[in-house]
């Protein structure tokens, strides 16, 4: 089964990050995240976010926990997710997103999937979620 949405970032806060042993062209970022999503999708997420990603040139690579608390087309539950990409300068490559077995719960206990993350040329950030709810 699909359900999509879309999704705004309620909150990004940078966390420190203790200096690496190793020193690469392109620094690594640590924050937190809150979204909030709407669609057949709905409810809120907490990401861990982790980037090496230089501003100037928007090229670098993301990966992602979320923890998500909401509905899938009604179903209610929490389950965690994860996902990275890639950017250089414009659209996303090396994409990989998948929903973490045995996390869910509620009525989404059992949920196992995968999904994607698009974002629009006006800025809209969608996601989707190809999933299957087993007990």
């Amino acid at each position: 089964m699909r359900a999509s949405g879309t999704f705004k970032v309620a909150d990004f806060t940078p966390a420190p990050v203790p200096s690496p042993a190793i020193e690469t062209a392109l620094p690594v970022g640590v924050a937190t995240m809150d979204k909030q999503y709407e669609g057949e999708v709905a409810g809120r997420s907490a990401t861990l976010f982790t980037a090496a990603y230089d501003q100037s040139s928007a090229t670098g690579t993301y990966v992602a926990m979320e923890s998500f608390e909401g509905t899938l087309h009604g179903q209610a539950g929490a389950f965690n997710f994860a996902h990275s990409a890639t950017t250089r300068g414009e659209g996303r490559e090396g994409e990989f997103f998948v929903i973490v077995p045995a996390s869910g719960t509620g009525a989404l206990a059992g949920i196992t999937g995968t999904g994607g993350i698009a974002v629009d040329g006006d800025g809209t950030h969608r996601i989707w979620f190809d999933y299957e709810l087993g007990r």
